[in-house]
Parts: structure tokens; C-alpha cells; sequence
């Protein structure tokens, strides 16, 4: 497999109340790892462990919860695959993108997150905040290593898929996350 798979996922079983348990069984079938949600109270972070998800919002009080109201869109990925979920009105939408480590892509893009320093340490998450402006959110790594007041170690790693048009122009079609972890890598 060069080019990653890209399909549509049935997602008839999501409940109305909370899609955890639709994600819990996408991230067991699929071997996935991390959670990434945007809700219009906050970010959500998780992380899957025996079987289930524990979320930022399940460790840490002032972090939002994954809720189906709030929810706005979800990502759960590791190394071979990203499964996103997305609200259009009231319905809710999803894909698949899976690939072999190996597709025609541009080098893994590691994005910066924010985080100068650890404010708790709880369950597997770290409560980061950044700088004076105080930005927090709570990432499912622990033994994060901060070097100085300006570090900010923490990394999203984001795989970007390439095609050519007809007259050889390539662009970007689609991306999908592809892991997290803390700079320098351990």
C-alpha cells in the first residue's frame, strides 16, 4: 500500500449522549492510541488503556469533558491510522485514513504544542500551562522534560499525504495525526 486508504465510517451506533463508546471501539479495531478533541468548552486529550479511553477531562476538574453537545470534532490516531469524527447540524460524520508507514507523503510534519511547564502530574496526564498568558491543557504524557522558561517540548507529530494533478503540480490532499510525545524523544 503507497497511498493511504481514506473511507467513510458507518456511524449509525454513535450515541446521542457521548461517542466514547463508538471511539473506544474504533481505537481497540483500528490499534489506536490518543485522543484529540475540540469542544466549544475546551481541548480534550486521551489516551485508550484497557479497553478504554480516559480523557483530560476525567483526571483534571478544569478541563472540558467529552460531551455530544459540545463536541465539535474528534481524532483518535496512532502509527497506521486516524479515525476522525465530526458534527455537521446534528449528525454526526466520520473517516478512516490508514497507511502502511510507508506512503508517498511529505516528511512527518512535528508540530510545536504549547507548554512552558508542568503545573500537576495526575493519571498519566500532565497539566501544562504557557507563559504569562497561562494557556493550559492537560496532555496524556507524564516526565515531560522542560529546558528553560521559553521550552516548549511537546510535539504533535502530522503526516501530510501528497497527489500531482494532471500537469504534475503536487499538493496536499490530506492529513491525518500520527502520534505525541515529548521532545527530546526517550
Amino acid at each position: 500500500m503507497n497511498k493511504p486508504v481514506c473511507n467513510s465510517l458507518s456511524v449509525e451506533d454513535v450515541a446521542d449522549d457521548t461517542p466514547k463508546l463508538w471511539l473506544e471501539k474504533q481505537a481497540k479495531e483500528y490499534g489506536l492510541k490518543y485522543l484529540l478533541a475540540h469542544a466549544g468548552d475546551g481541548v480534550i486529550w486521551g489516551y485508550f488503556k484497557d479497553g478504554k479511553f480516559v480523557t483530560s477531562g476525567d483526571v483534571f476538574s478544569q478541563c472540558a469533558k467529552l460531551r455530544s453537545p459540545t463536541l465539535q470534532q474528534c481524532r483518535i490516531f496512532g502509527e497506521n491510522a486516524e479515525v476522525m469524527l465530526w458534527k455537521v447540524g446534528q449528525n454526526w460524520k466520520a473517516r478512516l485514513v490508514q497507511d502502511d508507514n510507508k506512503p508517498e507523503c511529505l516528511p512527518d510534519e512535528d508540530q510545536i504544542l504549547w507548554g512552558t511547564q508542568v503545573e500537576k502530574e495526575s493519571n498519566g496526564f500532565s497539566l501544562v500551562s504557557d507563559g504569562s498568558q497561562g494557556f493550559k491543557h492537560a496532555v496524556p504524557l507524564t516526565g515531560i522534560t522542560f529546558k528553560g522558561k521559553d521550552s516548549r517540548p511537546l510535539r504533535l507529530k502530522v503526516r501530510h499525504y501528497i497527489d500531482y494533478d494532471e500537469s504534475g503540480v503536487a499538493r496536499i490532499y490530506l492529513s491525518r495525526l500520527v502520534d505525541l510525545y515529548s521532545y527530546p524523544k526517550k
